[in-house]
């Protein structure tokens, strides 16, 4: 018998992606498996989930959830053994684009009612109340499964242990305290001693208070989130549950995210053959309509365009390094606040054949544009974890990014010297300043222009050990933990049992 997980999140990729969450799932979701647990994916039966599943049933009929019946179907992950588990729902299966807002990037006025029922489902998993097997411990990522933890206590299930893992402390799920009842929320929680936060119910609340335990995605985001400047509000409550937490750093599936063997850029390279990135650079550059110029430092932009990106910060850096350096060119992916989107399209007006904007995500162009790229300026007002940085470091593509959370953690900076400090592999500044980020392109700018130093660089980036065999260890022993007595051997036995891997993705992709 294998020690069962359920992880029940908001999106997994490919199925959805609208950000990092849907690699992070996915990726542990096989680095679990390999662990030898029978770990299943539980997400919202969105139409591309129903569609991108494979050898989907359906399973139960849940007629009691928030918002009307619901099915369970059970499938397998594409191209995977990981099983997945759908609930299709009025509301889900209407959600053809963007899970969360609209298409005028409205939030969905039923969410409250629609996530909630996502949880109601797993907890109905949990207390053998379907035909699927009950997990042994139940692990909620972000708001989307907040209320999770809570409906167990309710429901006085104590057998299962229960995580949370707070991927983005700023995604809180916050809603008029009204709908408690509607939600499946004991009244008496409604309260500031239960999960009321400034006067609203709070999905994120209800997790940190009632989860088992709290993990957190870096070592340096857990430290910040207890201080008022980066806790959100919710700083007083995780100083309160400090002991609960556990700061569990994020990993990447190293086979997907490959230069020697990704089917999906131009031409493979390693640390020994980087002279054929110059291929996936000219292959980057087709792709956004730039000009073709071996010798132009290019410099990409690849993740939401919001706020919390320092979007606004970039479109003011822009036009002073673009007027700095002439020869420079820029490519932008990705998707956020329309005003933000509609700034870049204005740039790409202004900088004709050197700056190419794309409004949206494909996982073709993200990999062509952590290979083919220089330079990845990632800058962010606060940052968990942040694989972007990972992904570009991966194919020598070196980090331009702000000094907070987990990019401390990953981001050895150059320094301000002329030679790069020992180790280096990428650039870190302070501040939220178009002046802050000027300053850190021209520092990297300054290595770019010393071919050695700069291929020091590149190697010192594509050498870090970013996979998931440290994290996934240490939560099968929290796993372990908190899991109920009965279930406590088999998670010992899976973390000294030899792995039984997986396909490789990048080969399994072609």
């Amino acid at each position: 018998m294998r020690p069962r997980v359920l992880l029940v999140a908001s999106e997994a990729i490919p199925l959805v992606k609208t950000g990092g969450l849907a690699d992070v799932i996915t990726a542990l979701a096989g680095a679990l498996h390999e662990k030898n647990i029978e770990v299943s994916i539980f997400l919202p039966g969105y139409p591309s989930a129903l569609a991108g599943a494979t050898a989907l049933a359906k399973v139960a009929v849940l007629d009691d959830l928030p918002g009307g019946p619901a099915c369970l179907y059970r499938g397998r992950m594409p191209d995977s053994k990981i099983p997945v588990i759908l609930l299709e729902t009025e509301s889900f299966r209407v959600r053809s684009g963007n899970p969360y807002v609209d298409a005028n990037g409205d939030e969905y006025p039923d969410n409250a009612v629609s996530f909630a029922a996502l949880c109601h489902a797993a907890v109905r998993i949990c207390a053998a109340r379907t035909p699927l097997a009950a997990p042994h411990i139940v692990h909620a990522n972000d708001w989307h499964a907040g209320l999770i933890p809570l409906l167990l206590r309710s429901n006085d299930i104590k057998q299962i242990g229960s995580v949370l893992t707070i991927h983005n402390l700023a995604f809180q799920g916050n809603y008029p305290i009204e709908l408690g009842p509607s939600l499946g929320i004991p009244a008496d929680l409604l309260n500031p001693d239960g999960i009321e936060l400034w006067g609203k119910l709070s999905f994120l609340k209800a997790g940190i208070q009632y989860a088992d335990r709290i993990s957190i995605v870096s070592e340096s985001y857990a430290r910040e989130v207890l201080t008022p400047q980066f806790g959100n509000g919710l700083d007083g409550i995780l100083n309160h549950r400090k002991q609960a937490i556990v700061a569990i750093s994020n990993g990447i599936d190293m086979r997907l995210w490959n230069p020697a063997k990704d089917p999906l850029i131009a031409r493979h390279f390693t640390q020994r053959t980087l002279r054929n990135k110059n291929f996936c650079k000219q292959d980057l550059l087709a792709m956004f309509k730039l000009p073709a110029d071996p010798f132009a430092p290019l410099l990409a932009l690849g993740s939401r365009i919001t706020h919390q990106k320092m979007a606004d910060v970039a479109l003011a850096a822009l036009p002073a390094i673009l007027d700095k350096y002439p020869r420079m060119q820029v490519v932008v992916l990705g998707r956020g606040e329309r005003a933000y989107e509609d700034g870049f399209i204005e740039l790409s007006r202004r900088y004709p054949g050197r700056l190419g904007v794309h409004i949206g995500y494909e996982e073709r162009l993200a990999h062509a544009l952590h290979a083919g790229a220089d330079m990845l300026l990632h800058g962010t007002r606060f940052e968990p974890y942040g694989l972007t940085p990972i992904y570009s470091m991966r194919y020598g593509t070196i980090p331009i990014a702000s000094r907070v959370g987990g990019l401390i953690d990953t981001i050895i900076d150059a320094g301000t010297g002329s030679t790069p400090c020992k180790g280096a592999n990428g650039i870190l500044f302070d501040g939220e300043q178009a002046a802050d980020m000027i300053a850190a392109v021209d520092r990297a700018f300054k290595m770019f222009g010393n071919s050695d130093h700069w291929l020091t660089m590149q190697r010192n980036a594509m050498s870090g050990d970013f996979s998931w065999h440290d994290p996934v260890r240490k939560y099968v022993e929290m796993y372990s933990e908190i899991a109920s007595a009965a279930a406590k051997p088999l998670f010992a036995a899976a973390l000294s049992a030899k792995s039984c891997r997986l396909p490789d993705l990048a080969v399994a992709r072609r």
